[in-house]
């Protein structure tokens, strides 16, 4: 290895382009096998970035210099050779200059840029073609990054400069070369993503504190970008149907983002965060709302064709995704929405966008409700065969839940429709969704291992869970507001609205007590406590209400249905499989039924409803099968236990058939000694209860609608695989409920609807000094972790406190744990050259991997060399 090494240096050394270019691509080959080529890197700065060289070797040699890590001495020499570069009469040598300032470190990038400020502004004038798509590729990805951001927040002239620069790159999406053009639309798009998502930048290696006046500059480059493309709309879209088809893509977001910014009015909030309002910017400001819904007629109409006669998969995502992103603009039409549709539906047969089903379902969920009330409910069917094929679980969680809260949604509005007179939809209520025949098969089937059908049926209770909480309030009128909206319409006309949809949930999905689940139970547990919710608030213990009792026909209805369900469930006792499932489903209905209202005539019926829930509390209490997957014996008897006293108490007869169990379960070898003590008690509050008709209260309460059953178990370990099972789909369901009903809003979210006086904006962190009195530098220094991503940054300010200027300074950071260093580097020190008194405050940053929960930081040693 030595002496291939020995040769590439040779190579390197040698006057022969050729020979040059040869070695380079060999020492790209060793570090991708995972080699150390810093000796060839150091070669390769040395001979090839600090002296004249072709144009292909200089760029070979960036590549070298990218995979590997240099030390501050040759740092110093690639920027000086970047500085020649600039000067270089072949304008491609300069290009491959230009592409390594997105490599260099932060640092080194201001004072790098701000001296060679001139030379960057005339590549944007260069005549080369390849010079003019260097410099607006390369700034395009270095300018938006966060740490150049907080480098112009403490320099003003950078900041100047880079705002200018910006303004070049935009002007070059109308550039006569196609290939500049393309990537100065990517530049803008890159602009725009960073700000409206606020993903915080990886490029640098560290995450920074976006402060109030980072924001405030981001917003400034922003909405000076969005006047651009608003005022020069139309030759934007007429430059880019000149590009080569294959490079439309890149076109289409940066001219969506904008015109929907202007459309929409965010725009203004954007300015206001900027703190330029009261700026000369005033050209958009006074556009009329005619000109702004022209405009974005005149978007769409630019990008429809690319729908129907692209062949190219991406292009008809993207443009069918902006599309969408219009469609719910002021004045957006369901029409948009419903052709993009239709188009991203059309690739889930692409065998070429087969990798991106994902991503087709989650385009089509979220905008579901962009969509005329027809479409939705014709969708509905297909959808859930598509989240069905889905492959990972979270992207089945977020569809089902975006389906689920629809599907409420269109039936509360067609229901209240119906209410107001109008014709009733075929296909909205909730059984629509159990319509196909794989679906229907899978609810009714009893040993399925189809483990969707538990994710719907456990989204669509904990979905009507959401509908029955207070609404959030919604300030901005963003891509939720035309579903709440409608939510707020159905719900606001009585209280217990949500209870209908959620009647039909509970009776078509009432199969799925029967289901052998291999253990599992979150989602027969989520449909046994929407149940027992529902028969409290409907009070079915006390049987159906009648009008002269001040009940209204809705109200008749609803309980007649309960009711019905009620005696269907007690049907299904028998053909429940496991011991766990029919403890819990004796509990929901023996708590609820109307006893009073049975027939005393059918006594002696077997199918008797009261005859059958005893005959299944005698099931569960001398059950001999004790296997943890399908009873928890002690959970089980318990429950039976309180139901046999709750039901006992209430009715004679129930009472004396309760009596004549428990009197035989207790002189059973099968009851522990606790169980016979309850069983006791319970014996003497039925025969109270007996006895004193009026004084019931002893021995019976008042229905809570309490479900005390749950799946957790007490230890962390899961011993059960089924109970882990339970756990992690409960997790993905809720999430993915909680981030669709009630999100969490973003920082941006939160300062575009609340304005600048916000106080969602991170403070930065107090900064500690680190040094002595009598040492020669000051330092101070603040960290900040990232929890997300197991990351630990620490900030350093250097400064020199003496007359003398300083060599070099050596910053030594030691840490305690494991920890892995994110630059590479062995023994963290960061070496700082010419230190002059006073006149430069480095700031230098080093971030770290964590693998423990303690982490401490010190700085050992700050000296002179």
């Amino acid at each position: 290895m030595d002496i291939l090494f020995a040769q590439i240096q040779a190579d390197l050394r040698s006057n022969d382009a050729l020979r040059q270019s040869g070695a380079l691509l060999q020492a790209l080959q060793q570090s991708a096998a995972g080699r150390d080529i810093a000796v060839i890197a150091k070669s390769a700065v040395e001979e090839i970035v600090a002296a004249p060289a072709s144009a292909v070797c200089k760029k070979l040699a960036f590549d070298v210099i990218r995979s590997t890590r240099l030390t501050p001495d040759l740092w110093d020499t690639v920027c000086t050779g970047i500085r020649n570069d600039f000067h270089f009469p072949d304008p491609d040598v300069t290009a491959a200059a230009v592409s390594i300032l997105a490599a260099i470190p932060s640092y080194r990038l201001a004072k790098l840029i701000s001296d060679c400020n001139k030379e960057i502004s005339d590549c944007f004038d260069s005549p080369s073609d390849n010079l003019r798509f260097s410099i607006t590729e390369t700034l395009g990805c270095v300018l938006a990054r966060d740490d150049l951001v907080t480098l112009c927040e403490n320099n003003v002239n950078l900041l100047d400069r880079v705002s200018a620069w910006w303004g070049r790159i935009g002007a070059n999406m109308l550039d006569r070369s196609d290939a500049v053009s393309k990537v100065a639309f990517d530049s803008v798009g890159r602009l725009f993503q960073e700000f409206s998502t606020k993903r915080m930048s990886k490029l640098a290696g560290d995450k920074l504190v976006d402060s109030e006046n980072s924001l405030a500059i981001r917003s400034n480059w922003v909405s000076s970008m969005v006047d651009f493309v608003w005022k020069k709309r139309r030759a934007l879209m007429a430059r880019s149907l000149i590009l080569p088809v294959e490079n439309f893509r890149a076109t289409v977001f940066p001219v969506v983002y904008s015109v929907k910014a202007v459309a929409s009015g965010g725009v203004e909030v954007i300015r206001k965060l900027s703190k330029s309002s009261s700026g000369g910017s005033g050209g958009a400001d006074v556009d009329p709302d005619a000109e702004k819904l022209v405009g974005v007629s005149d978007v769409v109409t630019h990008l429809a064709p690319f729908l129907v006669s692209s062949l190219e998969p991406a292009l008809i995502y993207e443009v069918g995704i902006n599309m969408l992103y219009l469609a719910d603009v002021p004045g957006g039409k369901t029409e948009w929405a419903s052709q993009s549709t239709i188009a991203i539906l059309t690739l889930w047969d692409r065998q070429e966008f087969a990798s991106a089903r994902e991503s087709i379902v989650r385009a089509v969920v979220t905008n579901l409700h962009l969509l005329d009330l027809n479409m939705q409910v014709s969708l509905f069917k297909r959808l859930l065969l598509m989240v069905r094929n889905l492959r990972a679980e979270s992207d089945r969680m977020h569809a089902l839940a975006c389906i689920c809260r629809t599907a409420l949604c269109v039936d509360l509005f067609a229901k209240e429709s119906v209410r107001r007179g109008q014709k009733p939809l075929a296909g909205t209520d909730i059984a629509s969704l159990f319509e196909d025949a794989r679906v229907n098969d899978d609810l009714n089937s009893i040993t399925s291992k189809s483990i969707f059908r538990e994710e719907l049926v456990a989204s669509l209770v904990e979905s009507c869970f959401q509908l029955s909480l207070p609404l959030p309030e919604q300030k901005n009128s963003g891509m939720e507001s035309r579903v709440i909206g409608a939510l707020a319409y159905g719900t606001g006309y009585g209280a217990l609205n949500w209870t209908e949809p959620s009647l039909e949930v509970v009776e078509v999905c009432r199969p799925c007590v029967k289901w052998d689940c291999d253990g599992r139970t979150y989602a027969i547990d989520c449909y046994l406590k929407l149940l027992v919710r529902l028969c409290c608030i409907y009070d079915t213990r006390g049987g159906v209400k009648r009008v002269k009792d001040g009940a209204s026909q809705d109200q008749i209805l609803n309980e007649t249905r309960l009711q019905n369900l009620q005696r269907e469930l007690v049907r299904d006792l028998r053909e429940v499989n496991t011991p766990r499932i029919l403890a819990r489903l004796i509990w929901a209905i023996a708590e609820h039924i109307d006893i009073e209202g049975l027939d005393p005539l059918l006594a002696d019926d077997p199918d008797d409803p009261l005859n059958v829930i005893i005959s299944n509390i005698h099931k569960v209490l001398f059950n001999v099968d004790s296997t943890t997957e399908t009873t928890n014996r002690v959970q089980d008897v318990q429950a039976v236990l309180i139901s046999a006293q709750r039901l006992g108490s209430r009715h004679p007869r129930a009472g004396q058939l309760l009596t004549k169990e428990l009197e035989e379960f207790r002189n059973n070898p099968l009851a522990d000694s606790v169980s016979k003590h309850q069983c006791r008690l319970i014996l003497q509050r039925i025969k109270y209860a007996s006895s004193h008709p009026d004084s019931r209260w002893a021995g019976v309460t008042a229905a809570r609608g309490d479900y005390p059953f749950s799946h957790h178990k007490l230890t962390v370990q899961f011993y059960e695989a089924s109970a882990a099972q339970d756990r992690k789909l409960e997790g993905l369901v809720h999430k993915a409920i909680l981030e669709l009903w009630r999100p969490d809003p973003s920082e941006l979210t939160l300062l575009l609807t609340k304005g600048v006086d916000s106080t969602s904006l991170k403070v930065p962190p107090t900064a500690n000094t680190l040094t002595g009195s009598s040492d020669p530098c000051y330092v101070e220094g603040y960290h900040l972790a990232d929890s997300s991503d197991g990351r630990i940054t620490l900030h350093l300010k250097v400064l020199n406190l003496t007359e003398l200027e300083l060599n070099r300074v050596d910053v030594r950071v030691g840490l305690s744990g494991a920890l892995y260093y994110m630059d590479g580097s062995s023994q963290a020190v960061r070496q700082l050259r010419n230190l002059v008194s006073q006149l430069c405050e480095p700031i230098i940053s080093l971030t770290c991997r964590i693998y423990q929960v303690e982490l401490a930081i010190a700085i050992e040693n700050v000296g002179q060399s």
